[in-house]
């Protein structure tokens, strides 16, 4: 999972099956585990609770999308909006942590 900001929608008006009917926004990540800072790559997630664009948000990515969405159905999703954040609060010192 990771968290990240609404930036925009998307729109398309073919698509397969297994994603008509869900709402597909645009996502920026916080950050992501491959990179130090804030994220320059934009995330396209289906929307599971109603989040709008400017919202921070939660993302479930691979198995955990798809399970969150369609309830063990395999879809073609690879990324989910699963939670709106509310607040975070971290201590004013963090440091990232890698695995070397």
């Amino acid at each position: 999972m990771f968290s990240g900001t609404v930036v925009g929608e998307v729109w398309a008006t073919k698509k397969v099956e297994s994603l008509r009917g869900l709402k597909l926004l645009l996502v920026q990540p916080d950050f992501l585990p491959t990179s130090p800072g804030p994220s320059k790559d934009l995330v396209v997630a289906a929307d599971a609770v109603g989040a709008g664009i400017g919202e921070r948000v939660i993302v479930a990515y691979g198995h955990g999308a798809r399970n969150a969405l369609a309830m063990g159905e395999d879809i073609a999703i690879e990324a989910a909006i699963i939670g709106i954040i509310d607040n975070v609060e971290m201590e004013s010192s963090y440091e990232k942590h890698t695995t070397p």
